[in-house]
């Protein structure tokens, strides 16, 4: 039995849902912004249709890259590099738990209200549930990830030399992007269901363009958006 289409009760065409999707998603821009740079070619659409989509459709698609990409990241054994993020929803402090490997993919994203071991432990256990155990984890000397990793039996594979996690302390400049254009979050659910689409849309357009000739990189950026 074939699988019936999620775009089947909706006029616009899915290829105008999927750029539209995946212009909010990966660049810095505003509900507004895709909605003027879309009738620049001619689709004439509300802002609000974009955010419906949004919703809609962003978590789906997300999944179907993570999907694809899930099993080859098991298969190896990663390096990651774990860090969090300090986020205010409506006055209030938040950490964004974020766990990247070793080419700059970021492989789990979680929110929570503390950073204590508890919150670590269950960061933690949900990216080993799904991408396996690393080989080293490169972490800051926060002692909530010591006492997390003691507890799943892998404090031997915890590095915290200097400078070691840059990697993800990098890996979080694009969302602080989307944090501005979206000025700021308002509710935790809302955080850790755009911080997961957007994590899986940048992977699957991270190139690695420096290391790899104009040629290359333009049919493979073809290929992502294909």
């Amino acid at each position: 039995m074939s699988r019936r289409s999620p775009f089947r009760n909706f006029k616009t065409s899915p290829e105008i849902i999927r750029l539209a999707v995946m212009m909010y998603v990966r660049f810095p821009l505003s509900l507004r912004n895709v909605e003027d740079l879309l009738h620049e070619r001619g689709i004439d659409i509300s802002h609000e249709t974009v955010r419906f989509w949004w919703h809609r459709f962003g978590p789906m698609f997300a999944a179907e890259i993570r999907k694809r990409r899930v099993e080859g990241m098991r298969s190896s054994r990663w390096r990651w590099h774990l860090d969090e993020m300090f986020v205010k929803i409506n006055g209030e402090m938040h950490y964004l738990w974020r766990a990247v490997d070793h080419e700059g993919e970021v492989l789990e994203s979680f929110v929570t209200k503390t950073r204590d071991r508890k919150a670590a432990l269950k960061f933690l256990r949900k990216a080993m549930r799904r991408h396996g155990p690393p080989e080293v984890i490169a972490t800051d000397r926060l002692r909530s990830y010591g006492a997390a990793l003691k507890a799943v039996g892998a404090a031997g594979r915890q590095d915290t030399g200097r400078w070691r996690n840059n990697r993800a302390e990098n890996s979080h400049l694009p969302l602080r992007r989307r944090e501005r254009a979206m000025l700021r979050f308002r509710r935790m659910r809302s955080l850790q269901k755009f911080a997961a689409v957007h994590a899986s849309v940048s992977n699957h357009f991270n190139q690695e363009r420096s290391l790899s000739s104009r040629h290359i990189f333009k049919v493979n950026r073809a290929a992502a958006l294909e």
